[in-house]
C-alpha cells in the first residue's frame, strides 16, 4: 500500500509544525492562557498588538489619550478659542528574531523515524518557547532579572529586541508594610508583619483605585473587565502565598476563608484550588515571580516581587516569518546526512507599558509591583 511521507525538510512540514508550536505555546504559557488579549481595546493585563504581523517594520509605537482636564464653560461665556487639545502620551515596542533547536545526533543514536523525531522536537520546544515567553513577562512587568535559579536566562539579562527592563517607579512600587528595602527580615515562624499580608494587597488596590486621571497628569491605572465587572490581578510567589495564607491575626486569610464560607459554602473560589477573589482582586500564585536575595540591612534577606495588575500592564507583539504564523519550523541534516537538527524561531518583542508624561517622567501604566520578604516554608535549599 502506498504511504504518504514527508520527507526531512518537506516545506509541508515546515507549515504544519509551525502552527503545532503556536497552539501548543498558547496552550502551555501560563501567562498567554490566563491574562492575554489581543489589540489595543482588550480588556486584559496583557496585549497583543498584531500590527506587525502582516507588514514590514520592526517596532510598534502607541498612545495614551489623557483624559480631559478642562472645567465646563457655563452659560453664555465664550467656548470658542477656550477648548482643550487632546493630551497623548507614547511608548514604543520593538520586535526581533530569538531562536532554539534540538540536534537529534547520528543516525545510530536516533535509532528512529523522522516522524518521532518532530513529534518530539515539538513537545520539548514547544515547552521551552512557552517558558521563554513567561519569564519574560515576569522580568519586564517586574523590571527586573532576579535571582531565580530555574530561568533559562542568565541573571545578567538586561531586556531584548532594544526593549530594556525598566524598574518600577516610586508611584508603582510598594513594600510590605512601607518597610524600606534595608529593613526587611525574614518571616518568622508565626509570619506576622515579615512577609507578604493582604494589607499590601490592599494598599495597591486602594492606590489603583484613585491613582491618577483628571488634572493630574499620571495616568490612571485601569482594572480588567472580568465577566462583566471590573477587577485587578495579583500574582504571587507561592512563598508569599504561604505567608498570606498562615498569617491568622484578625483580618488576615483566616478571616477571609471564614467569611466567604458563610457567605458561599462550598461555592467559594477558595475550596476550589484557587487562591480566591480578596477586595475584588483575583489572586493567583506562579513560581516564576521574580526573587531577590540582597533585602534587608545585611542585604542577605530573600524577597519576592508579586504583580498587581490592570490593564494594559505589559505588551507583546509578533512579527511572522513571511507564513503568517508566529513561529518558524526549520530542519536540516548535517555531517552527510546523518545528523538531523530540528530549530524554531519567532520575531517577537515584550515590554511593560510606561509613558513618559510631562510632570513626573516615565510612568508605569498598568502594575504595581509589590515587594516583600519570602521564605521557604520546609527550610528546604530551592
Amino acid at each position: 500500500m502506498a504511504k504518504t511521507i514527508i520527507g526531512l525538510g518537506d516545506p509541508k512540514a515546515a507549515r504544519k509544525y509551525s502552527a503545532f508550536i503556536a497552539v501548543d505555546v498558547g496552550r502551555k504559557s501560563y501567562v498567554n492562557r490566563k491574562f492575554m488579549g489581543t489589540g489595543v481595546e482588550a480588556q486584559t493585563p496583557i496585549q497583543t498588538l498584531p500590527h506587525l504581523e502582516n507588514d514590514a517594520g520592526d517596532s510598534i509605537s502607541y498612545d495614551l489619550v489623557m483624559q480631559l482636564r478642562m472645567a465646563p464653560v457655563e452659560g453664555d461665556a465664550i467656548l470658542e478659542g477656550n477648548e482643550e487639545d487632546m493630551k497623548f502620551y507614547s511608548d514604543s515596542l520593538f520586535i526581533d528574531q530569538a531562536r532554539g533547536g534540538v540536534n537529534t545526533g547520528g543516525r545510530m543514536t536516533r535509532k528512529r523515524t523522522i516522524h518521532d523525531l518532530r513529534k518530539l522536537a515539538r513537545a520539548r520546544q514547544s515547552e521551552w518557547w512557552a517558558r521563554v515567553f513567561d519569564e519574560q513577562f515576569f522580568m519586564y512587568l517586574s523590571g527586573a532579572r532576579g535571582v531565580n535559579a530555574d530561568y533559562t536566562f542568565p541573571t545578567t539579562w538586561t531586556g531584548r529586541a532594544n526593549n530594556p527592563l525598566v524598574a518600577p517607579d516610586t508611584y508603582h512600587l510598594i513594600r510590605q508594610n512601607g518597610t524600606a528595602k534595608d529593613a526587611f527580615v525574614a518571616p518568622t515562624a508565626t509570619q506576622i508583619n515579615t512577609g507578604l499580608t493582604l494589607t499590601s494587597i490592599d494598599q495597591a488596590k486602594a492606590r489603583a483605585s484613585v491613582m491618577g486621571g483628571g488634572s493630574s497628569g499620571i495616568p490612571a491605572l485601569e482594572p480588567c473587565m472580568i465577566d462583566g465587572e471590573e477587577h485587578y490581578v495579583f500574582v504571587m510567589h507561592p512563598f508569599q502565598e504561604y505567608t498570606v495564607r498562615t498569617n491568622a491575626t484578625t483580618g488576615q486569610w483566616l478571616d477571609i476563608q471564614k467569611a466567604a464560607a458563610a457567605a458561599e459554602g462550598r461555592n467559594s473560589p477558595i475550596f476550589k484550588g484557587a487562591l480566591g477573589l480578596f477586595n475584588n482582586v483575583v489572586l493567583h500564585s506562579h513560581k516564576a515571580v521574580i526573587r531577590f536575595n540582597d533585602y534587608g540591612s545585611g542585604a542577605n534577606v530573600e524577597a519576592a516581587r508579586g504583580l498587581f495588575l490592570g490593564r494594559q500592564a505589559g505588551v507583546v507583539a509578533f512579527g511572522s516569518p513571511g507564513t503568517d504564523l508566529r513561529f518558524d519550523w526549520h530542519e536540516e541534516t548535517r555531517d552527510n546526512g546523518n545528523q538531523a537538527v530540528i530549530t524554531t524561531s519567532s520575531i517577537f518583542g515584550i515590554k511593560k507599558t510606561a509613558f513618559s508624561t510631562d510632570n513626573y517622567g516615565s510612568l508605569d501604566f498598568g502594575v504595581i509591583a509589590i515587594d516583600s520578604a519570602i521564605a521557604d516554608p520546609s527550610n528546604a535549599s530551592l
